[in-house]
């Protein structure tokens, strides 16, 4: 245990790390280049300065984001608890009053005797590890002089810049009487085999090794799409992002304005394919494709887009076969630097090439206000006990673990994911198939294991 741990960035992962660490007589001296310096996208000076929604999005435990923040209860967090004091009414969801919610934290962390707070730009980072233990929470913008740092620490070529991602969708919401599992070459393999020998090898296939989801579309219903998707909502980007953001990606509805059938001869194909339905080449085919080891998760092939959240569970439910789709994330387009924390840090945050080196925050690949607050305060208890006498690795069975889990597991095409029942393991017995009554069932399973956890850790 060290007598003083440095936290770089004063958002909401950095105070909730720095919070934990002092909780424990610690001390903490937090960086926070604000009001010397500011990125693109802040403009006030107080800490944990929320930019976009001022939603924490769903308290209810039939969601894992809520979830998630029932958790963070139980393991007193700073952040959580101001965020229920500065609440302003949103129905279901904890919506907050963000110049008040800042400004509270703000008074919190500066008031604390164990917590030092110093405005500026960390540009020695080198020489900090040198000195002790440090906690990265600099977020999605971090500074260009930090970000070549953290390059160069970490080995890595270049930091991630997360221009554009696809919606995930939970697999067990496809409609499988329209889906088909198969890639395109297993598919062209049917020209070469005889009907009953494609078939008797279909039928020996494992569908949870597949990879890959078909959706086949008619000249009719892709019309229809097509039309829905040119004419759809968009969200405003930032000034700063406007001028970097379509680099090395197309967003499908820009892509769809190209063109009525532009889709089809790029991501929405047909070649290669037979609708097992009709035995015939469909005049469009929307692929998923795995995005986990358990096959529980499948993002759109192709689909990264700046549609509305909105727009994109009304037009994308459109495509025959997510008439019910749960979607676990939605696409999105924002900058946003991170690691390939997949292959760098362990479940406790830490990086694995130099142990007295944690990352928490939107730069480790956690997306979402409450994520961001979950990472910063597992990361901060690990920095107190970093010498290795006691580990705070949270089960994968609560939404705080699974979500350090899933950003740590090797994955070759890792991108940031928020909390979603999907990164939990499967229940345990008979498949529950109501939804909202599996969700509570995964709920129970999280806060009796936390509970569990907290006797265990005597965390306080």
């Amino acid at each position: 245990m060290k007598d003083t741990i440095t936290v770089i960035g004063g958002g909401l992962a950095g105070c909730e790390a720095s919070y934990q660490i002092a909780k424990h007589k610690i001390n903490v001296k937090l960086y926070e280049m604000k009001p010397k310096k500011y990125s693109p996208a802040h403009a006030n000076e107080d800490l944990a300065e929320i930019v976009c929604s001022n939603s924490f999005k769903s308290n209810l435990l039939t969601n894992a984001c809520g979830l998630l923040k029932e958790e963070l209860r139980k393991l007193d967090s700073l952040l959580i608890r101001i965020a229920d004091e500065t609440k302003v009414p949103a129905g279901q969801a904890l919506a907050v009053d963000r110049e008040a919610f800042a400004r509270r934290v703000t008074e919190e962390i500066k008031k604390n005797p164990y917590i030092e707070v110093i405005n500026e730009e960390v540009t020695n980072l080198k020489e900090m590890l040198q000195e002790g233990i440090v906690i990265i929470a600099t977020g999605p913008l971090t500074s260009e002089k930090l970000a070549k740092q953290i390059q160069e620490l970490t080995g890595q070529d270049k930091l991630y810049f997360y221009d554009a991602a696809a919606p995930i969708i939970e697999k067990d919401s496809i409609n499988f009487d329209i889906a088909f599992y198969g890639d395109r070459y297993q598919q062209e393999k049917k020209k070469e085999e005889s009907e009953n020998q494609w078939k008797q090898r279909l039928e020996k296939q494992d569908r949870s090794e597949q990879s890959y989801i078909n959706l086949p579309m008619n000249q009719d219903e892709y019309e229809k799409f097509w039309r829905e998707l040119v004419e759809a909502e968009v969200v405003t980007l930032h000034d700063f992002e406007k001028r970097e953001i379509f680099e090395g990606c197309m967003p499908i509805e820009i892509m769809a304005k190209r063109g009525m059938d532009t889709l089809r001869f790029g991501p929405l194909k047909p070649v290669g394919f037979d609708d097992p339905r009709t035995a015939k080449r469909p005049y469009a085919v929307v692929q998923l494709r795995q995005d986990d080891k358990q096959a529980r998760l499948y993002n759109m092939v192709g689909f990264q887009t700046n549609l509305k959240y909105g727009e994109q569970k009304r037009i994308f439910s459109k495509i025959p076969g997510l008439e019910q789709a749960e979607f676990i994330k939605y696409g999105v387009m924002h900058r946003n630097t991170y690691i390939n924390s997949s292959k760098l840090l362990n479940p406790n945050y830490q990086l694995k090439t130099i142990p007295n080196l944690y990352f928490a925050g939107q730069i480790t690949g956690v997306e979402g206000y409450v994520e961001s607050i979950s990472s910063g305060l597992v990361a901060g208890l690990n920095a107190v006990f970093w010498d290795g006498v006691k580990k705070h690795h949270f089960s994968e069975y609560t939404v705080i673990g699974a979500l350090a889990k899933y950003i740590s597991t090797p994955n070759d095409k890792f991108q940031p994911m928020n909390a979603n029942f999907g990164i939990l393991p499967e229940l345990e017995g008979k498949k529950i198939k109501d939804k909202k009554e599996r969700y509570l069932h995964f709920a129970k399973r999280s806060l009796e294991t936390l509970e569990q956890s907290l006797r265990e850790y005597r965390i306080k």
